[in-house]
């Protein structure tokens, strides 16, 4: 991504940005010293651990590890791309994002033309719904179903008119224009060649991503035809299982609520909205994912789902929980609501009102319980060989939880459950192949990193880009003896080049490389020198890397000297080595 998007943009682009305003807008942040703090947003705690530098433009945390830049905080709460990332902060300040791809050397990134496209669909549907002349019938079936207009306007219902071609006449003015509709999801290409529209007399529900663009629609149909719901295909923007419909509309309500309510359909998310619940979000007709569970549970601490109580809800239910429980870390929790049967959130809420839908949501089934139940279920406990068979159905799913206190809780129910101590079941059990236990995060994010002397002048110059300054000549370190020598000396050239560096911008040169993680852990270990003393720290740590250098330079000449085989140069070069090397490193020049 480096050769599309120069180095000297994020440089700028870095230096424009401030962390602890972008990390405050969305992680409310404490003044602590000389940098700020908060609870950390990616695990959960109740002591703050997360900190941001604002001199280093850096975040890290000290119970989880997590750390990072602007850029790299956008990709792990926002879940954007570095593409995306960088255009986000670019539009923050007000700057274009420039490319330097060459002519030919890759298919360029359509992304945003299918965003525009998607755009100009979305108010075109709007518009519809306000003005077709058949739009009446849209307009009958949402008040029938107890939509306000303000509820339509929040979640940009719109129209698609009958007809094969409405959209394509509004929007494709040309193959161009019909290629990108094709590829955005909104036209299917016929066999005999053209387009026809692939929405068609539906209820249109825009779907939008993270940042609240459109990227996919739903339709569904206003008369008897099939499917009755009909979504976007695939694209280079929208997949399925990474989106959930009405999530950021709802993302205020679901932070405010701390509980995010998973249905099924659009209407259901608008129904609810109607009552006053608007933490809803539905999956967008497939199973529910990791991705979808990570990408809520950085909202919240609970999510609720809600399926209806027949054969198939019970069965998307099963795979639901099998989902959730690969991300249940501790802190986090999920239920289950059943629906009496023929119910689905939209008539039930609509029957019984807000109050009565929420004391179901109250009463909700703990997944743990939820776990337990079904297997108990499918055995007879009274006999030895059902308990017996009550473990071994728990062990694929107890794989698949996460190390940590709900785990442990997990099993001593189970032994309880099957009659028998919990050394002797644990015993049998697989370990997780989920996460760490926080406190083994929390170990290993505390460890400080070696203290070698590359990695105190690498650490030094990180954390200090103004070291670079003060460095001389760095290299003849990079001799490929020292691992990391070269690069601190690339670095100090970087900066010696471009003065302006942070840290930050300084670790986005490496990003995808094999130093950029090594490098980011200097960026955040902890120094325990005065800022007085910094300086004086470097020039020792440099004068050892060099002391270190003319040692093994000396030992080969003083070798070849026994052999007879210095050359003139060499000899000449022996008497200063042996000088400066009686000298030790304490001594040694630093220019």
């Amino acid at each position: 991504m480096a050769g599309k998007i120069p180095h000297a943009f994020i440089d700028e682009l870095l230096s424009r940005v401030d962390i602890v305003d972008l990390i405050d807008g969305r992680v409310p942040l404490k003044k602590a010293g000389k940098e700020y703090k908060a609870c950390c947003p990616f695990h959960d705690e109740r002591t703050p651990s997360f900190t941001v530098s604002p001199s280093k433009q850096f975040y890290h945390c000290f119970g989880c590890g997590a750390h990072g830049t602007a850029l790299g905080f956008l990709m792990d709460f926002e879940h954007m791309d570095f593409v995306e990332a960088v255009e986000h902060l670019a539009s923050r300040v007000g700057i274009e994002v420039p490319r330097d791809d060459q002519p030919g050397s890759r298919q360029p990134d359509q992304s945003a033309d299918l965003l525009g496209m998607l755009e100009r669909a979305d108010r075109y549907y709007r518009e519809q719904l306000r003005r077709h002349a058949d739009a009446e019938e849209a307009v009958r079936y949402l008040k029938g179903r107890g939509v306000s207009g303000e509820i339509a306007a929040r979640f940009g219902l719109g129209y698609a008119p009958a007809g094969w071609d409405n959209l394509r006449h509004a929007l494709g003015k040309n193959d161009g224009d019909c290629r990108l509709m094709e590829k955005a999801g909104l036209l299917t290409r016929k066999e005999g060649g053209g387009y026809y529209d692939r929405f068609r007399h539906r209820i249109m529900f825009p779907i939008q991503d993270h940042r609240g663009r459109v990227v996919a629609f739903g339709g569904r149909i206003l008369d008897s035809g099939e499917p009755k719901y009909l979504n976007s295909p695939e694209t280079p923007v929208f997949h399925k299982g990474a989106e959930l419909y009405g999530l950021y509309a709802a993302r205020g309500a679901i932070k405010e609520q701390q509980t995010a309510l998973v249905v099924e359909g659009y209407m259901d998310v608008v129904a609810l909205a109607q009552f006053g619940i608007d933490y809803a979000v539905a999956t967008l007709g497939t199973a529910t994912t990791t991705a979808h569970m990570q990408r809520v549970y950085r909202h919240c601490a609970e999510v609720v789902f809600c399926f209806d109580g027949d054969r198939a809800g019970l069965a998307a239910a099963a795979r639901a929980m099998e989902t959730a429980l690969g991300v249940l870390q501790d802190g986090r929790q999920a239920s289950f609501l059943f629906l009496p049967e023929g119910q689905d959130p939209d008539s039930l809420v609509r029957a019984e009102g807000a109050e009565g839908f929420e004391q179901r949501i109250q009463g909700a089934v703990p997944l743990p319980d939820y776990l337990l139940r079904t297997l108990t279920e499918r055995v007879d406990l009274s006999r030895l060989d059902g308990r017996a068979r009550l473990v071994e159905l728990a062990r694929p799913l107890l794989k698949r939880i996460p190390e940590g206190l709900l785990r442990e809780l997990i099993v001593d129910r189970l032994a309880t459950l099957a009659r028998t101590d919990r050394a002797t079941l644990a015993g049998t059990l697989p370990r997780s192949i989920g996460h760490r236990p926080v406190q083994t995060i929390r170990r290993a994010a505390q460890a400080p990193p070696p203290k070698s002397t590359i990695g105190v002048a690498l650490g030094l110059l990180v954390q200090h880009p103004y070291l670079a300054r003060i460095a001389g000549d760095v290299d003849g370190l990079a001799d490929g003896s020292v691992p990391g020598s070269d690069v601190l000396r690339d670095i100090v050239h970087l900066v010696r080049e471009h003065p302006g560096l942070n840290t930050a911008a300084i670790l986005e040169r490496f990003r995808g490389g094999r130093y950029f993680k090594r490098l980011s852990e200097l960026a955040r270990a902890e120094q325990l020198i005065p800022d007085e003393g910094i300086q004086q720290e470097f020039q020792a740590q440099l004068a050892k890397l060099r002391f270190a250098r003319e040692s093994r330079e000396l030992d080969e000449l003083l070798d070849k000297a026994k052999d007879g085989t210095l050359s003139a140069d060499e000899k000449s070069r022996l008497p200063g080595l042996l000088k400066r090397h009686a000298k030790g490193p304490g001594r040694q020049h630093t220019a």
